[in-house]
């Protein structure tokens, strides 16, 4: 009589051995490891070769708060503390938080899409790393990374917080309200976004739910209450981060509206600019931190309220000039998406604020090729440029074909979530501060991540979950 024959285990339906499965475990396993490792070096690369974090114009501003005990315009107190935790370890812990949501928030987002073997994760990050600013904004000391990172989280706690385990929400809840408190623009973007799901929600019920807009809506709350606290607890004062007005002001100047505002008042109304009109610096940039009247007139301080002034009644005065600037900057800034303006120039700001408070950092800041100005963005351009442009022009086309199919499926939600933040943020940042290129490709990135996932699931499909 033949001994019976045992069965091998099934898993999916085929019949393996148990040597074969613990194998495939072990791949799965080695792989998660290694991609575990090498994406957080490669987030961090441009700082790696630069020997030190990448460093920006502003830096230095966001540094000061801690040891300066006063409020700066357009300078987050709460992003100074976060920086202030990092200056022990040479601001490794920065980078390191850095890297690190950029890689759980990024496979977050493509889990909920279906993508989530770590061969294609990993793929999908070193496109990023290849063709956009990531890396870049990931490892500079400035709040540019925390915008385009908020606008998936924020999508991720309105549209999908049902997928994730309470610990993940949490910390996409509290990671969501910290990037609303580093800058004004991020938590405008915000704002706008909550604000068109709440419009939008009658319209499509079953898509933003009242549990999910009230959760994205009070990381608001709370990332206001951070920065709240923070200007108090560095400064001793309750209030908002000032320099709103300030930099308007300066759009308005570049566009010729201060010199027009001031030609037709002057002869009525006594204004410390007055005997300088004729003398206004050509872009707000020059005339806020270059060599200009500006500071001989005391700044925010001496120059501050009537800033403010000039800014609120030419609105009024030329409500027509006015709209036609703003669409001007908004489109403008909509193409203003180069990466590394503010940190391939002299920055004796911010070196002078290191040497300042952080003196033991001269000398590793000294010898990093950014100090000695071996950091060219240029080559780096001629692929994060084009790669910007073509992924906004696809977003729109992604949003078109959902039109036309009428449906909106999950890509063309994440697709509508992303141009909408783009718009709002190119407005914001447009018609406020000015066209650059940082507030650019700050937030690009994401349009390239969500083309990136459309043409995962439209060539590849979603992947069934791992073996266990």
């Amino acid at each position: 009589m033949r001994p019976r024959e045992v069965s091998a285990p099934k898993l999916r339906g085929i019949n393996i051995s148990d040597t074969q499965v613990l194998r495939a475990r072990g791949a799965d396993f080695a792989l998660v490891w290694i991609v575990a490792i090498a994406v957080p070096l490669l987030l961090t690369a441009p700082a790696l070769w630069n020997g030190y974090p990448l460093l920006q114009y502003d830096t230095g501003g966001y540094l000061a708060r801690w040891y300066e005990g006063y409020l700066v315009p357009s300078r987050s107190t709460a992003y100074g503390i976060y920086l202030h935790l990092g200056e022990a370890s040479h601001f490794r812990v920065n980078l390191g938080v850095q890297a690190l949501s950029v890689m759980w928030i990024v496979q977050a987002t493509l889990r909920v899409f279906g993508i989530m073997r770590s061969l294609r994760i990993a793929a999908v990050v070193l496109a990023l790393c290849a063709t956009t600013a990531l890396p870049v904004l990931t490892s500079l000391l400035l709040t540019d990374i925390f915008a385009g990172l908020s606008v998936l989280t924020l999508f991720l706690l309105v549209f999908h917080g049902g997928r994730f385990s309470r610990l993940e929400t949490l910390f996409l809840f509290l990671f969501t309200s910290f990037a609303a408190s580093t800058h004004s623009a991020t938590l405008g973007v915000m704002f706008g976004l909550c604000c068109a799901g709440w419009i939008l929600r009658p319209l499509l019920p079953e898509r933003f739910s009242v549990r999910g807009l009230t959760r994205g809506s009070l990381t608001i709350v709370v990332g206001a209450g951070m920065l709240l606290a923070s200007n108090f607890g560095l400064s001793g004062q309750l209030a908002w981060t000032p320099g709103g007005s300030g930099v308007a002001f300066g759009r308005m100047l570049q566009d010729g509206l201060v010199k027009r505002y001031l030609d037709d008042h002057c002869s009525i109304e006594n204004l410390k600019l007055c005997p300088y009109r004729s003398e206004l610096p050509r872009t707000g940039d020059d005339f806020l931190w270059g060599k200009s009247m500006f500071n001989d007139l005391g700044r925010f301080n001496g120059l501050g309220d009537e800033m403010a002034y000039i800014a609120w009644h030419s609105l009024t005065a030329y409500p027509g000039a006015q709209s036609e600037a703003a669409i001007a900057a908004t489109a403008k800034q909509l193409v203003s998406v180069a990466t590394g303006e503010g940190s391939n120039n002299y920055l004796a700001h911010t070196y002078g604020i290191i040497e300042r408070y952080l003196p033991q950092e001269i000398a590793a800041v000294r010898k990093a090729h950014q100090q000695r100005w071996e950091f060219d963005f240029t080559a780096m351009n001629l692929v994060h440029v084009p790669v910007a442009l073509l992924s906004e022009f696809l977003l729109v086309g992604i949003l078109l074909g959902a039109a036309l199919r009428r449906k909106l499926d999950d890509i063309a939600l994440l697709a509508g979530t992303v141009a909408l933040a783009l718009l709002g943020n190119a407005f914001l940042c447009g018609v406020l501060s000015g066209p650059h290129d940082r507030y650019g490709a700050r937030m690009v990135w994401i349009a390239t991540l969500t083309v990136l996932i459309a043409a995962v699931r439209r060539f590849v499909g979603r992947e069934p979950p791992a073996p266990s």
